[in-house]
């Protein structure tokens, strides 16, 4: 992976603080390349000196200065391209013209300026070397070339000394530009890579949040059904034991078989969670978290509503209450059709913590619990009058988790579900679920 932008600004404070260069190896270079500038242009001095009628020293103090120009080339490209184009009918500073012209163009400096600057130096430098040419050509009287000969290496001179540098800094330039566009582009693929991880270990966290909810809503249904009716039958039991050994039989022979199919469900219940954990096991390996997740999340899903309640056993869970002295009427409308099996799953569990918060809040209470079955839903309410004060409180404890399971189980069918008190002094729970769930 390529360094981000506080990655490289982390890095670069080391190598900082030398005026504009960013690297070393920059002031190395630019350095060497204005002391060569500059004992070129102090040598070339000595002739531009005696061409001009100046003395010698000042000739060569006057190049040196000039040459020693190229130091501030990539702070300020166009003031060494302007030094140039002035040294120009001196005939010094030829490496300083094109290595200017090359930072020039190079730089981003806007084009309209390099082009104007550029133009400038190769005019300067035909003119020059014109004005030369005409002498040099004039001062021999043997050599007669045509007229073709001074304008075109003129031409050839002022190309050949402007246009290589202006391409290759032109080149380098854009080359440079998309270098830092694709690292830019990384450093932001990057950043939407660490972005999009952490949005998966976030949905992968709320994947298991669900998960560990649904889980234990299950387990709730499972166990406090049960075991309520258990201790309600061991009530019973106790306070029959002493007059009737026979009753008192009957209900250790259902205390057993409550504990055997509340034993029963749970053995389920954790086989499905084993059977979710082997089918997760190799994506886990791979460190894909997410996938992993949601794959236990679906087998588990899938597991519990294959093996899950049906409506049908409605009859044995009512007669289940009855046999624990609860005064249960079932009342089923319309015909019972085959429905989904989280519909069917979810309309047992709601008549299940229905009948099981009787139990808990309601001793000796009359309930009634009705199902409709119509064209595109299934209805269920489970309402008790007021407790029995002459019957027992089993003392069973409540996590008040009940009616906040069933809200949710019907709400994630897409169905609406209802509870409060009645007039009477009881409690109504009613929920509708539709036959075809929506996903919320």
């Amino acid at each position: 992976m390529t360094a981000t932008g506080a990655d490289r600004e982390a890095a670069g404070s080391t190598t900082r603080g030398y005026w504009w260069w960013e690297r070393r190896r920059s002031v190395a270079l630019d350095v060497g390349l204005a002391l060569v500038s500059a004992l070129e242009c102090g040598l070339e001095g000595v002739e531009f000196a005696r061409n001009a009628g100046i003395p010698v020293p000042v000739g060569v103090v006057f190049g040196l200065l000039a040459g020693s120009v190229l130091l501030v080339r990539r702070r300020w490209p166009i003031v060494v391209v302007l030094v140039t184009i002035a040294m120009t009918p001196a005939e010094m500073g030829f490496l300083m013209a094109l290595v200017g012209l090359y930072t020039l163009a190079a730089s981003e400096v806007p084009r309209r300026i390099t082009v104007v600057l550029a133009g400038m130096a190769l005019v300067g430098t035909f003119i020059v070397t014109w004005v030369r040419l005409r002498l040099s050509v004039a001062e021999q009287a043997d050599f007669g070339p045509g007229d073709w000969y001074v304008p075109l290496m003129s031409v050839f001179m002022a190309v050949g000394l402007t246009a290589p540098s202006v391409l290759f800094g032109l080149y380098i330039g854009a080359r440079r530009r998309l270098m830092e566009s694709l690292r830019e582009r990384a450093d932001s693929l990057e950043r939407e890579l660490s972005l999009l991880a952490d949005r998966a270990e976030e949905r992968a966290e709320w994947a298991r949040t669900e998960e560990r909810t649904r889980i234990a809503r299950e387990m709730h249904d499972v166990v406090a059904h049960r075991v309520s009716l258990m201790v309600v039958h061991a009530a019973a039991l106790q306070a029959v034991a002493p007059k009737d050994p026979a009753k008192a039989v009957r209900n250790a022979a259902l205390v057993g078989d409550m504990g055997r199919q509340a034993l029963t469900e749970l053995r389920e219940m954790l086989g499905v969670l084993r059977t979710g954990d082997a089918l997760t096991a190799p994506a886990a390996a791979g460190a894909v978290p997410l996938a992993s997740v949601r794959q236990a999340a679906v087998a588990a899903s899938t597991a519990a509503s294959e093996d899950g309640p049906r409506l049908h056993e409605l009859e044995a869970l009512v007669a289940q209450s009855r046999q624990a002295g609860m005064t249960v009427e079932l009342s089923v409308d319309g015909e019972l059709r085959p429905y989904p099996p989280e519909v069917e799953q979810t309309a047992f569990r709601v008549v299940q913590e229905a009948l099981t918060n009787v139990h808990k809040h309601a001793a000796g209470a009359k309930t009634w619990v009705r199902l409709a079955h119509r064209e595109a839903e299934v209805a269920m309410q489970v309402e008790n009058g007021p407790s029995d004060a002459a019957a027992a409180d089993a003392g069973l404890p409540s996590g008040g988790n009940g009616l906040v399971g069933m809200r949710e189980r019907v709400l994630g069918l897409g169905g609406v579900f209802v509870s409060g008190p009645t007039d009477a002094g009881g409690f109504r729970v009613s929920a509708v679920l539709p036959t075809a769930p929506t996903n919320p």
